[in-house]
């Protein structure tokens, strides 16, 4: 059993970065040429290529190990505990001037380091990081950092190979279909270099290449990397450093306590990743807005172009009042699939992908990828073994979250006038009372697509929701039963947005206003500290005004006045308490000014998700005044429909 006054020690890998050693490295590659022999295989071209990068990186940044202890202050890292342990050893050898010199440097980094997490805060910051820093200042620890003592990296990693597994697991045959020989020329250096130059800073993977050294070099890097990326497409061929990833475990509750309270996030490298996502974008995309007949992506608003939260419950929102107009209720299942990225069987998921208008060494590609993935778990400093797995579109690559909205391709409705709204794996069953009878065969329906693609229909969590027409609402409407097994509620919370079964905003304007409370004391906390004013209205235009803009397109128009005026009031108080700058526009100018961007894309943009909601053009055989646009204005049957984004702005344009 550990003493209280024991420290934990952590031993820190790091490689130290400067610009002396960036020039020396840039200066060194200049005068490369990395070359393949046109006899290997492409495992092999891949082997020597990680081979020179890793030495390359031995040489100009050789890693280094620092112990830190958890009694070390935040401004103590591992640069910094290396030039205290090199002043020491000036010290001792008598070297008093160098040792003071140094001594100074150290001094400064540390007031820089100490300085920037508070004043330097710039655009990007989330909540996660503020509320680091607060926790930091009022000493305060956090819960999710505690791991229960009956939880490993081992029974973590077991845990989540047992849930990416398949009983039925069938592997899935190669195209044989290509006329033309391989090609090595799919993808050119100039792409891979804009694809290494816009790196963004992200975890390594196990080939421990790093993106800011790829980044670095990628004037040299992109010529040989041109070649091995089209050389892996063309033969279908996945090298083995792409199929072995860790686990990062992040926890989903406050005080976890089993393994299934952590969510698995895979580490893959980061040269896979690029690759995945050049082929998402170059292929998969465009061959989703040209499906076959058996897939239908026009309910689906996540992981692909023009996609977004807002556009699904813009149509969400729009489906329940336009059928509220003819039927005096609608039901609304809100569907939850346990696991469901973790658990996708490759089989089917490779036959919807083999449907589309992909070429086939790219599906051969993909099939590729799949087979033969294996993963480790990471838990603080420990590391479980390696296990396969037969299932999973591996949460955090770079081409499942493509690759789970075609496999959720061919889930519709089976019963005419029933519709589904998709976002990724959180599904909504839309059924108008005409179609009540249906709900069960739906269900059945779900229940054995679920099956079939190795998916569970978790009951417990998946809720129903009734919405009735407010015209009849205080009459004797006759109301279908509850379903079995699934709870009835009176709000949910659809992707952020908390809707009540009267379709007002009143639920979620109390909720995004309390959270944001909580945020306000967060900012005070970091005033008292002696955050300077403008970079609080940075974190407040991050955090609290991203938070309560978040989705305003599709539930703004369900407001009352009363809630505007709550709005309205909650930004002039932080106008007031100096958390936001003076000028900030009003919360209905906000609104207006996320409407039209968005209403002028839908518009501009014939394969935008949303712009099959907008009505045909009306025919005009006479001049007119140029307008915001010539499209038929909708009839209003009911309060709701002038609620809804599309008709609030085909009226606010129509002059």
């Amino acid at each position: 059993m550990k003493q209280a006054n024991r420290k934990d020690r952590t031993v820190v890998k790091y490689r130290k970065r400067s610009p002396t050693q960036h020039a020396l490295f840039l200066e060194h590659v200049a005068h490369m040429n990395i070359e393949f022999d046109c006899n290997s295989s492409v495992q092999e071209d891949f082997d020597s290529f990680y081979e020179c990068l890793l030495s390359l990186l031995d040489r100009f940044y050789p890693e280094r190990a620092i112990t830190l202890t958890s009694s070390d202050p935040s401004f103590i890292t591992p640069a910094v505990k290396s030039q205290l342990r090199r002043k020491n050893k000036l010290m001792r050898a008598g070297r008093i001037e160098e040792a003071s010199a140094l001594a100074s440097r150290i001094g400064q980094t540390i007031k820089r380091r100490c300085s920037a997490q508070l004043s330097h805060v710039d655009a990007n910051t989330d909540a996660k990081d503020m509320w680091q820093q607060v926790r930091q200042l009022t000493r305060r620890s956090q819960s999710r950092s505690n791991v229960p003592d009956n939880i490993t990296a081992q029974s973590l990693n077991d845990h989540y190979a047992s849930v990416s597994t398949d009983e039925s697991h069938v592997p899935s045959s190669l195209k044989h279909t290509c006329s033309c020989p391989p090609t090595t020329d799919i993808i050119s250096e100039i792409e891979v270099f804009r694809i290494l130059d816009h790196l963004h800073h992200t975890s390594t993977g196990l080939d421990n290449i790093p993106a800011w050294f790829l980044r670095l070099g990628a004037a040299v890097f992109s010529r040989p990397l041109a070649y091995l990326f089209s050389r892996s497409i063309s033969t279908a061929t996945v090298p083995c450093q792409w199929k072995r990833a860790f686990i990062v475990p992040i926890a989903k509750v406050s005080c976890p306590t089993t393994p299934s309270d952590y969510r698995p996030i895979s580490i893959t490298p980061v040269l896979s990743r690029a690759l995945e996502k050049h082929i998402v974008r170059t292929y998969i995309y465009p061959a989703i807005l040209q499906p076959p007949s058996t897939l239908d992506f026009s309910d689906q608003f996540g992981f692909r172009p023009t996609g977004s939260t807002t556009a699904a419950l813009v149509t969400l929102f729009h489906t329940i009042t336009v059928m509220l107009d003819s039927n005096p209720f609608v039901r609304v299942i809100a569907l939850d699939f346990s696991k469901a990225f973790d658990t996708v069987r490759h089989s089917t998921l490779l036959e919807k992908l083999a449907m589309l208008n992909l070429p086939d060494e790219v599906y051969n590609w993909l099939k590729n990828y799949f087979d033969g993935h294996s993963h480790s778990t990471r838990l603080g400093r420990q590391m479980s073994t390696f296990v396969d797995i037969f299932a999973s579109v591996i949460q955090g690559s770079g081409v499942g979250p493509a690759s789970y909205i075609v496999c959720a391709a061919d889930l519709h409705p089976l019963t005419p006038g029933n519709k589904s709204v998709k976002y990724a794996d959180d599904t909504y069953l839309i059924i108008p009372s005409s179609n009540s009878q249906s709900t069960i065969t739906e269900l059945e329906h779900i229940e054995k697509w679920s099956a079939a693609n190795n998916l569970r229909l978790n009951h417990s969590k998946t809720l129903e929701i009734l919405f009735v027409a407010r015209g009849i609402r205080g009459s004797r409407a006759v109301l279908p039963p509850p379903l079995p097994g699934i709870a009835r509620v009176d709000s949910i919370k659809a992707l952020g947005v908390v809707v009540n079964n009267r379709l007002t905003a009143a639920d979620h304007v109390d909720s995004t206003i309390a959270a944001c409370v909580k945020s306000l004391y967060a900012l005070k906390v970091l005033r008292s500290h002696g955050m300077p004013p403008l970079a609080l209205h940075t974190i407040f235009q991050a955090i609290v005004l991203s938070k309560l803009t978040y989705c305003s397109c599709a539930w703004y128009g369900f407001c009352t006045a009363k809630e505007r005026a709550r709005l309205e009031s909650f930004l002039r108080r932080c106008k007031h308490r100096d958390y936001c700058a003076d000028n900030t526009p009003t919360f209905e100018e906000l609104c207006a000014a996320s409407d039209a961007q968005l209403f002028q894309r839908v518009i501009a943009d014939d394969q935008h998700t949303l712009h099959s909601l907008l009505p045909p053009e009306s025919t005009i055989t006479y001049n007119l005044r140029p307008r915001a646009h010539n499209l038929t204005l909708p009839d209003k049957h009911s309060v709701l429909d002038s609620c809804n984004f599309v008709t609030r702005m085909l009226y606010a344009n129509c002059y």
